[in-house]
């Protein structure tokens, strides 16, 4: 979708990925088996991203504002399991970073 077309609609978040040309068959192959560290990993930050949105969903009620270490933390959360979906989904060749950045 293009940027203008999206803009005119409205949407607040856009997603892009580009066609890969070539990506590697040992990769794709042990695809499932190197994504196993990031899944564990996120399992316990989808457990903390839980209890804090449940915490900033009771100061955004009571203050009208999202706290922003807690925005910051869930929009890291976001990135990196969108990152590690895009690689097990075989949308990147690129092996996604154990960071929130």
């Amino acid at each position: 979708m293009s940027e203008q077309k999206t803009e005119q609609q409205g949407y607040p978040i856009t997603f892009g990925a580009a066609y890969p040309e070539k990506m590697s068959r040992l990769t794709t192959f042990l695809r499932c088996l190197l994504v196993i560290p990031h899944m564990i990993i996120l399992y316990f930050v989808a457990i903390a991203a839980s209890i804090v949105a449940f915490i900033a969903w009771w100061a955004i009620l009571f203050t009208g504002k999202y706290p922003k270490g807690m925005f910051d933390f869930f929009v890291g959360y976001m990135r990196w399991m969108t990152r590690v979906n895009g690689y097990s989904y075989l949308l990147t060749d690129k092996y996604p970073p154990f960071s929130m950045d």
